[in-house]
C-alpha cells in the first residue's frame, strides 16, 4: 500500500476537522501545523530537489551522455549518487542530469562550453542537497571551496563507488590519503606516529569547517582530553585533589600553560622521529 503524500494528509485532516471527527479542542494553529509536520515526517521517505536549470535546455536522459562519456556512465551504476533518479516522460532517467542539469544544448553543440553545469567549478550544485555542509563552509576555519581554490571533487568521487576517494567508511587510510594529497608534511612516515592519525584525520579535524583553528573538532587541550584522560592511581600513592593524571603524570599544571602542542610538550602532534611522547 502506497504511503500518503503530504497534500493527501493535509486534505484528510481538513475533512476530519470539517466533519467533527477530530476534536482538536484548544489546539492552536501552530500546534496543528506541528502535528501535521510530525505526521508527514513519519510517512514521507524522499525529499524532492529540482535539478539545476539551464535556460533553453531540456532533459535528454543518461543514455545520451554515454555517447561521449561511456566510462563514466558505465561506472556510475556503482556510485552512491546513482540513486538520484528523476523518473517521468521528461526525464526517463536523469542520473547525470540531476547534478549537471538538462543536457540537450550540451549534446547538440557537441560538448560546447557553458552548456552544462560543472559541479567541480560551482559547489552550489552540491550544496543544493548537502545543506548541512554548506552551513559548515560559512564557519571561520574551512577549506577554500567557496573561493574556488578547492573543489568538492578533490576529496569526493560522485561518479564511481564510494563517495570518498581512496575507499569507503571501512577504509580509513584511504580517507587519509585524500588529505595527504595536500598535507604532505603530515603523511610521515614517523618512527613514533600519533595513534589518532592511524584512526583517521577526521578524528581531530572537520574537513568541511569548524569554529576552531585548524578545523579542529574541539578547542585547545579539550581536543586531546577526549582521548587522553585517565584518572590512574599509582600503587602506594594517592593522587592529590585536583590532579589530572594522564599516564602516571599529573598534568593539572600543564594544561593551564597552553594547548598540548603549543605549551612546549607535544609539538610533533602528528608524529615524531625521536620521541614517543611526540616531541621534536
Amino acid at each position: 500500500m502506497n504511503k500518503p503524500t503530504l497534500i493527501q494528509l493535509a486534505c484528510s485532516l481538513s475533512r476530519c476537522l470539517r466533519t467533527g471527527r477530530a476534536k482538536l479542542i484548544g489546539l492552536s494553529a501552530a500546534g496543528a501545523a506541528l502535528t501535521l509536520a510530525l505526521i508527514s515526517c513519519g510517512t514521507l521517505t524522499h525529499s524532492i530537489v529540482a535539478p539545476p536549470n539551464i535556460p533553453g535546455a531540456t532533459f535528454v536522459g543518461t543514455k545520451a551522455c554515454a555517447d561521449c562519456h561511456e566510462e563514466l556512465v558505465r561506472d556510475f551504476k556503482t556510485a552512491g549518487h546513482s540513486r538520484l533518479m528523476a523518473n517521468g516522460k521528461n526525464a526517463a532517467n536523469a542520473g547525470c542530469e540531476s547534478c549537471h542539469g538538462p543536457g540537450s544544448l550540451h549534446v547538440s553543440s557537441g560538448g560546447g562550453a557553458k552548456t552544462i553545469i560543472n559541479p567541480r567549478k560551482d559547489p552550489q550544485t552540491c550544496f543544493q542537497c548537502h545543506l548541512e555542509i554548506r552551513a559548515k563552509f560559512s564557519l571561520p576555519y574551512r577549506h577554500p571551496v567557496l573561493e574556488g581554490r578547492v573543489s568538492c571533487g578533490d576529496c569526493h568521487n560522485p561518479h564511481k563507488g564510494s563517495v570518498f576517494k581512496g575507499g569507503g567508511a571501512t577504509n580509513i587510510m584511504g580517507k587519509n590519503d585524500v588529505c595527504f594529497q595536500c598535507h604532505q608534511a603530515q603523511r610521515g612516515p614517523f618512527v613514533f606516529q600519533h595513534e589518532a592519525v592511524r584512526e583517521g584525520c577526521t578524528t581531530c579535524h572537520d574537513p568541511h569547517g569548524s569554529v576552531n583553528q585548524r578545523q579542529l573538532i574541539a578547542r585547545n587541550q579539550i581536543l586531546c582530553l577526549k582521548c587522553h584522560f585517565q584518572q590512574q592511581q599509582v600503587p602506594g600513592r594517592v593522587s592529590a585533589p585536583g590532579s589530572l593524571m594522564i599516564g602516571d603524570n599529573n598534568h593539572a599544571t600543564n594544561v593551564s600553560q597552553g594547548t598540548c602542542w603549543s605549551g612546549g610538550c607535544h609539538e610533533a602532534i602528528h608524529g615524531s622521529q625521536v620521541n614517543s611522547h611526540l616531541r621534536y
